[in-house]
């Protein structure tokens, strides 16, 4: 009887392993989600690093797109999932 609970355990584990590798697969739509992620981070670092010291686009653009690249679209990409 104590091998018979230990096989079920044993499943019940494999199952939930499958499970939750399956919950977080990578799709296509995920990889071009951060593909457009690094597009605007890399965006940012070339306005900043070829904008004056003291300019605009330095100081107020680059880094409001270097924290949408970030914080939004990076998170996003790792998080979306398809419905079904």
């Amino acid at each position: 009887m104590a091998k018979e609970t230990k096989q079920k355990k044993k499943k019940r584990k494999n199952y939930h392993a499958k499970h939750f590798i399956q919950e977080f697969y990578i799709t296509k739509t995920n990889i071009l989600i951060f593909l457009v992620g690094l597009i605007v981070i890399a965006t940012g670092y070339i306005i900043m690093a070829t904008g004056e010291t003291y300019s605009f686009s330095s100081l107020t653009i680059s880094p409001i797109l270097l924290l949408i690249g970030y914080l939004v679209i990076i998170p996003i990409s790792i998080l979306y999932k398809k419905k079904k």
